[in-house]
């Protein structure tokens, strides 16, 4: 992994403050990786630019922006999530 500049971290802590909701798309580098689709909260981001995530699973990891895929989601979308489908 290389060492992100202090802009890219700073913007990556504005993109991501503590308490937003995220959903993981893909983790790869991790030996036991949180499974993809599991959605979490932003715990912080550090200096190094790793965001560091509390998943609804129970588990905390730090989450690498270059290595690893994830999305922010809103209130409404996961309401939505919860909403009941209807189907004909």
């Amino acid at each position: 992994m290389r060492t992100m500049s202090r802009g890219q971290v700073e913007y990556l802590k504005k993109q991501y403050p503590p308490g937003t909701r995220v959903q993981l798309d893909k983790m790869d580098a991790n030996p036991r990786p949180i499974p993809a689709g599991t959605k979490g909260t932003i715990s912080f981001v550090d200096d190094c630019g790793m965001v560091f995530c509390n998943f609804d699973n129970g588990r905390s990891l730090g989450i690498c922006p270059e290595v690893d895929s994830f999305h922010k989601i809103s209130e409404q979308t996961e309401t939505e999530d919860l909403s009941p489908k209807m189907s004909m």
